[in-house]
């Protein structure tokens, strides 16, 4: 079997971010679908990346997929690695195991050693966020409750991200856990979201002031390239401390492993490498007790399916991420869309990730650069 073309796919959600998907074709007639990560201002440079791969996977067997990892790594990165690179690679990567799966006639999580449960719970994003109006957001959380999700993910920090704050932004995302707490009730697991956007003297004072509304998590309190400030922060938290989203495979991780820095990581399978390198960081982060919540600011669909194979075959598994805003749109462009059902989704049981796109669907949302951000106010404003 040999990769005989591949194409991608920026497409325009109407919000947040756009969204780019990769498709390998093979000379067997068998066809493999992945999801790359993206950011507002940060697409196009990713497609940029995979139509330079393409030249050197085309005429390959998409089931070498280690050495494909190795091989973009070592000679076509010069081991220079960058988000934008892995994400390309993760997508690519994602589509070789579509078609290893659909040529094996099983999902893609029994080719990993199987699974280890039936069902994945996820907890709801892309609901709300920081503001300066804890009544707003309090209501929209309640909305999130009754949809069924016994788990949801907000940051509760208002205005822009800086390292820096004042008190009335310290006491306002304080607020915003307390109304969200109290909207949902005690038993519904509430994750605070804090972006690495602060200081670790800041990052440290909200969350002593928020641990009375038992936060299910505090994620990346602070940036995780300094790993030390990181396992020094968490050391003055009570609330389990998570980080990995901006990591990049398992080379980046190691530290925060030996440094004990971080209770649950949330390395994100669109950009951390694709599938096998998150079941292999996940592997390490074993014999450390280190949880595993893979993150996925992805579409419903690919992204989604991509974690949960992988989320099926690690023992060390917590919680996974969905984003309610993107639903309609994974219903509209995808075959076998996933439920959520009181707070889960059940494993797939189709071949390879167990969905496809609908292409021509995909055309409804061109691709379009979102409006510039004022970042020249940004930066008047200051830190």
């Amino acid at each position: 079997m040999q990769i005989t073309s591949i194409d991608h796919y920026l497409i325009h959600p109407g919000m947040g971010k756009n969204l780019c998907f990769v498709k390998i074709d093979t000379d067997e007639g068998i066809h493999g679908w992945g999801e790359c990560y993206t950011q507002a201002d940060r697409d196009i440079q990713i497609v940029a990346h995979i139509d330079q791969m393409k030249r050197y996977l085309i005429g390959r067997n998409p089931m070498h997929i280690k050495h494909f990892l190795q091989m973009s790594f070592d000679d076509f990165a010069g081991r220079r690695g960058a988000m934008d690179l892995y994400s390309a690679i993760s997508g690519l990567e994602q589509a070789m195991w579509d078609i290893t799966g659909k040529v094996c006639n099983v999902p893609t999580y029994m080719l990993l050693g199987g699974a280890c449960r039936d069902k994945i719970r996820v907890y709801a994003n892309g609901w709300g966020g920081g503001n300066w109006n804890s009544k707003e957001i309090s209501e929209k959380a309640k909305k999130i409750a009754d949809m069924g999700f016994t788990a949801m993910k907000f940051d509760p920090i208002p205005g822009p991200w800086r390292t820096f704050v004042d008190k009335k932004v310290e006491k306002q995302a304080v607020e915003n856990v307390r109304a969200v707490r109290q909207a949902v009730g005690p038993d519904i697991d509430i994750l605070v979201e804090m972006h690495r956007r602060l200081a670790p003297m800041h990052a440290v004072k909200i969350a002593k002031e928020i641990e009375e509304y038992r936060p299910f998590w505090f994620e990346e309190p602070i940036l995780a390239e300094n790993v030390a400030a990181l396992a020094s922060a968490k050391k003055e938290i009570n609330i389990p401390i998570v980080t990995g989203e901006e990591l990049y495979t398992k080379f980046e991780f190691r530290d925060v492993f030996e440094k004990q820095a971080a209770d649950i990581i949330n390395p994100d399978v669109c950009n951390v490498g694709g599938i096998l390198e998150l079941k292999e960081i996940a592997a390490m982060a074993e014999p450390y007790y280190v949880a595993v919540s893979p993150h996925n600011y992805n579409s419903t669909t690919l992204g989604l399916s991509a974690t949960i194979q992988v989320s099926a075959a690690i023992p060390n598994f917590l919680i996974t991420e969905y984003f309610v805003n993107f639903e309609q749109l994974g219903k509209d462009i995808s075959t076998n869309p996933f439920r959520v059902e009181d707070g889960y989704i059940k494993l797939p049981s189709e071949p390879g990730l167990g969905m496809s796109l609908i292409e021509q669907n995909l055309q409804k949302y061109p691709y379009k650069q979102f409006p510039a951000r004022n970042l020249a106010q940004y930066w008047e404003e200051g830190p």
